[in-house]
C-alpha cells in the first residue's frame, strides 16, 4: 500500500499529510512519513524509535483520540540546510511547540527523522 499514498514533495507537506492520515485512522500511513530509524518524542517523556514502533504508538494514539479530528496548525518558517529541514507549527492545544527534522530522500521526497510533537514551553 506504500506506493498508493501521497509522498511529501516538500518538508512542509509532512504536517498536512500527518493530519490527513490521522483523520483517516491510518497508523501505517502515519508511520510511512518517517524514515525507518526515525525517533519520535511520543508519548510525552518517552522516545519511540523506528518505523514499526512509531506505527504501534500511532495506533494507540488514534485509538485514544476516539474519532477526534486533528486540525492543521499554523506553520512556522522552515529552516533548510542541504538535505535537512527543520519544520515547526504553533500548536492550537497550548503544548508549547512542535518541531520536526526531515531529510530529503534519494527520490527527492521528504521523511521525518526526528519529531517532537509536544515540547512544553
Amino acid at each position: 500500500m506504500t506506493g498508493s499514498r501521497e509522498k511529501a514533495e516538500q518538508p512542509e507537506d509532512l504536517a498536512r499529510l500527518f493530519v490527513e492520515r490521522a483523520n483517516a485512522g491510518d497508523a501505517e500511513g502515519l508511520a510511512e512519513l518517517y524514515e525507518p530509524d526515525a525517533v519520535l518524542g511520543f508519548p510525552p517523556g518517552a522516545e519511540t524509535v523506528g518505523r514499526e514502533a512509531i506505527r504501534a504508538v500511532c495506533e494507540q494514539m488514534l485509538a485514544k483520540a476516539g474519532g477526534v479530528k486533528f486540525e492543521l496548525e499554523e506553520a512556522l518558517p522552515t529552516l533548510r540546510h542541504g538535505d535537512l529541514a527543520l519544520t515547526a507549527t504553533r500548536p492550537a492545544d497550548g503544548t508549547g511547540g512542535r518541531a520536526q527534522v526531515a531529510r530529503r530522500q534519494p527520490d527527492g521526497t521528504w521523511l521525518r527523522i526526528l519529531d517532537r510533537p509536544e515540547a512544553r514551553g
